[in-house]
């Protein structure tokens, strides 16, 4: 992957002219489509969009939403481990759009909980994020959005924050945040494995020696 320029906000997307249809009487806010908004991010959109997803999966004990996300999550984890330049979307869902300002306030409530790790983060080790080393973050970032699609107990919150904090290191090319978000990921999805073939072997044992 070739370097990316600076990060460009989200106002910087172009857009185009305010949608008619509905209320007249009330102004609505500039728009612009997915297509566009990853057509300006580039290699950075990867960062965002997985950060974006990651975002519900963050949080305990919710079901449903995770599992629903996980699947585009595995999709991009995917085409970034196929090395391609930027996210290929259908074109129904690459042509949806979407309010400026509520993109924004989404992204304002994420640095409520991800702003300090943001403020932490620079670019360095590149050789992580670009190229053959993005290919491997795609790959190993298959692990933790694997765990997410799977509707059971604490396999979504630890592997969520993996994934976001590794978005963060993508959109920030910092290679140290993303080995740390790979790190909480895929460290947690082992040990869940682990613990959890432990536990049903002990339950198993415990159930045959009761007869």
């Amino acid at each position: 992957m070739a370097a990316a320029p600076a990060r460009p906000s989200i106002d910087e997307v172009t857009v185009g002219e305010e949608i008619q249809g509905g209320d007249s009487d009330k102004p609505k806010g500039p728009k612009a489509t997915l297509g566009q908004l990853i057509d300006a991010l580039d290699e950075r959109a990867y960062g965002l969009m997985l950060l974006l997803l990651a975002i519900p999966c963050c949080l305990p004990f919710v079901y449903i939403l995770p599992q629903i996300v996980a699947l585009p999550m595995l999709a991009l984890s995917a085409q970034l481990a196929l090395g391609r330049e930027a996210p290929w979307l259908p074109r129904r869902l690459a042509d949806r759009q979407f309010e400026i300002v509520s993109m924004r306030g989404t992204v304002e409530r994420a640095e409520r909980y991800l702003g300090w790790i943001e403020r932490l983060s620079h670019s360095r080790f590149r050789a992580i994020s670009d190229g053959i080393g993005g290919r491997i973050v795609g790959a190993l970032l298959l692990i933790p959005c694997a765990s997410i699609l799977v509707p059971l107990p604490l396999t979504n919150t630890t592997p969520g924050i993996g994934v976001a904090v590794t978005a963060l290191g993508l959109i920030e090319r910092d290679g140290l945040l993303i080995i740390l978000g790979l790190a909480i990921g895929i460290i947690w999805v082992f040990l869940l494995v682990f613990l959890g073939a432990e536990a049903i072997s002990f339950a198993k044992d415990w159930l045959l020696g009761l007869f």
